[in-house]
C-alpha cells in the first residue's frame, strides 16, 4: 500500500567506482545511500578514501587471500566498514552485488576526452566506459550516476558519446572485443528502434550539461552528468529533471552586489568594491528568483558546513611550504613561486573560482593563483582549493601537495554531486510509492 510504504525507512545502497579523492562518493552518501564498495586505482587517492567518511577497508584486488568466499568481495552490513577495492577495475567481479545496489556512481577517467589531455577518445587505453557497462551488467543497479568532462560533446567525439549513451540504454548488448564500436552501434540502434528489450535490461538515460556554479559551488566548472534509471522502475523522468534545475545564478550575484547585500557580508576595502562594481555588465536584467552565485571570497569565509569558519590570510613571510596551525585546519600552507602569464590569469575573489584542474603535475600556473585585495597574488592553498570543491574542512587529503591538488582537480564538487544524488534518491522513492 502506498500509504504504508511512505513510513518505511529504506536501506538505500550505493557503489562508487573510480572514486578518486571522494567527492562523488561523499555526495552519494549524503543523499542517503549506504556504501557497499569503493574502487580506485591511484595510491594516494586510496589513502585519502581510507581515512575519511566510512573509512573503507583497503583490499588489494589481486590478493586472493584478502577476498571473501569464491574470490568475491564481501557485502557489508549496516554500520560495517565497506571494502575499498584498490587496483585495476578490470580485476573486480561485481556479480556478487547483483540486485543489491540502488545506485552505481562514478566518473570514468576524463583524460581521453578532455581538452587538457591527449584527446584520443575511444582509442585511449584509459577509456573506462566499457568497465562501467560491465559493472552495470553484473550488478543491475536501479540507477547510475556518471560525471565527465564537456569535451565529450566536441564534434570529434560526439558520435562516440552518442554511442556511449546507447550502450548505457542497452548495457546487456555486450560488444565483443573484435567488433568495432561503429558496428556495435548499428546493432544498438536496431534494438532500440524495436522496443522489444526486457525492461529489466534497459535503462532510461538523461544527460544534463551543468556549470557547478549554478548549483552553489563557488567555481566555474562545466561538466556533463549522465543519469540512468532501470526501465522496469517506471520513474518519472520529467520530475527528475525538475529536481536538478539550477539553484544559483550569475545575475543574482550581480544584483546582490548592486543592492549592497554581498558587500554587507564581507569586510572589503572600498577601493576593491569600486573596482569590482566597475567591471559589472552595463545592462543587467532584474535578478531571477535563484540564489546568487557563490564566490571565492565566500568559500574562504566559509559556506555550508564550513560556515562561520573563515580561513586566515597567509602572510607573505609564510610562503615557505611550512605547515602551521593557521585557523586550526590542515593543508592551509603558503606556497612560493606564484606567477601569472597569458592564458593563465589569476582567480578573482569576488567571482566563482576558475575550474580546478588536475594537470599532469598538479594544478599549474595561474589556474591556482588568486589575486588578493592589496593587488598581490599567491597560490591558493590546498584547503582553499578543497573549499572551492565544497569539501568540508574535516576531509583529509593524503599525499604531497601535487597529489592532493590532482585529487581535487579530478573530483566531482560535493555540492554538485549531492544535488543529483538526492534527486535520484527522491525519484526512486517516488516511483516505489506510486507502485
Amino acid at each position: 500500500m502506498p500509504e504504508q510504504r511512505k513510513g518505511l525507512e529504506v536501506d538505500r545502497t550505493g557503489v562508487e567506482l573510480f572514486a578518486g579523492g571522494g567527492g562523488l562518493a561523499m555526495a552519494v552518501q549524503r543523499a542517503g545511500f549506504r556504501p557497499l564498495l569503493f574502487n580506485e586505482v591511484a595510491k594516494r587517492a586510496c589513502e585519502t578514501l581510507a581515512v575519511n567518511g566510512e573509512k573503507p577497508l583497503p583490499v588489494d584486488v589481486e590478493a586472493e587471500e584478502a577476498k571473501g568466499e569464491d574470490g568475491y568481495l564481501w557485502i557489508p552490513g549496516s554500520g560495517e566498514r565497506p571494502p575499498l577495492a584498490m587496483g585495476d577495475i578490470r580485476m573486480i567481479k561485481f556479480s556478487y552485488l547483483e540486485g543489491k545496489v540502488d545506485v552505481l556512481a562514478g566518473g570514468p577517467p576524463c583524460q581521453p576526452f578532455s581538452l587538457g589531455g591527449i584527446a584520443k577518445g575511444d582509442e585511449d587505453k584509459r577509456n573506462m566506459f566499457p568497465e562501467m557497462f560491465r559493472a552495470i551488467r553484473q550488478m543491475r543497479p536501479k540507477a547510475v550516476i556518471c560525471e565527465n568532462v564537456r569535451g565529450l560533446l566536441r564534434p570529434s567525439f560526439k558520435p562516440y558519446f552518442e554511442y556511449i549513451l546507447r550502450e548505457l540504454e542497452l548495457p546487456f548488448e555486450k560488444r565483443d572485443n573484435d567488433v568495432l564500436w561503429q558496428e556495435h552501434d548499428a546493432v544498438l540502434r536496431r534494438k532500440l528502434s524495436s522496443e522489444t528489450t526486457d525492461p529489466t535490461e534497459r535503462y532510461q538515460v538523461v544527460v544534463t550539461q551543468v556549470n557547478a556554479a549554478d548549483y552553489g559551488v563557488p567555481q566555474i566548472r562545466h561538466r556533463i552528468i549522465i543519469v540512468a534509471f532501470r526501465s522496469d522502475l517506471n520513474v518519472d523522468l520529467e520530475a527528475f529533471q525538475r529536481r536538478v534545475r539550477p539553484t544559483h545564478s550569475e545575475t543574482s550575484l550581480y544584483r546582490s552586489m548592486i543592492d549592497g547585500l554581498y558587500w554587507e557580508q564581507h569586510k572589503i576595502p572600498e577601493r576593491v568594491r569600486r573596482e569590482v562594481m566597475a567591471r559589472l555588465p552595463g545592462a543587467l536584467s532584474l535578478a531571477d528568483e535563484l540564489q546568487p552565485w557563490r564566490t571565492l571570497r565566500d568559500a574562504i569565509q566559509g559556506i555550508d558546513e564550513n560556515e562561520g569558519k573563515p580561513l586566515p590570510p597567509i602572510p607573505a613571510k609564510y610562503l615557505d611550504r611550512m605547515e602551521r596551525n593557521l585557523g586550526g585546519v590542515t593543508d592551509h600552507i603558503g606556497w612560493p613561486g606564484a606567477r601569472i602569464y597569458p592564458g593563465h590569469t589569476p582567480n578573482e575573489l569576488d567571482r566563482p573560482a576558475k575550474t580546478v584542474k588536475a594537470g599532469v603535475h598538479g594544478v599549474p600556473g595561474g589556474e591556482s593563483v588568486m589575486t588578493l585585495d592589496d593587488g598581490s597574488y599567491r597560490y591558493m592553498t590546498v584547503r582553499e582549493t578543497a573549499r572551492v570543491m565544497t569539501f568540508p574542512d574535516t576531509w583529509r587529503l593524503e599525499g604531497p601537495r601535487g597529489e592532493q591538488m590532482r585529487q581535487l582537480g579530478n573530483a566531482v564538487p560535493v555540492r554538485l554531486g549531492e544535488a543529483f544524488a538526492k534527486a535520484v534518491a527522491e525519484t526512486l522513492r517516488e516511483a516505489e510509492v506510486s507502485t
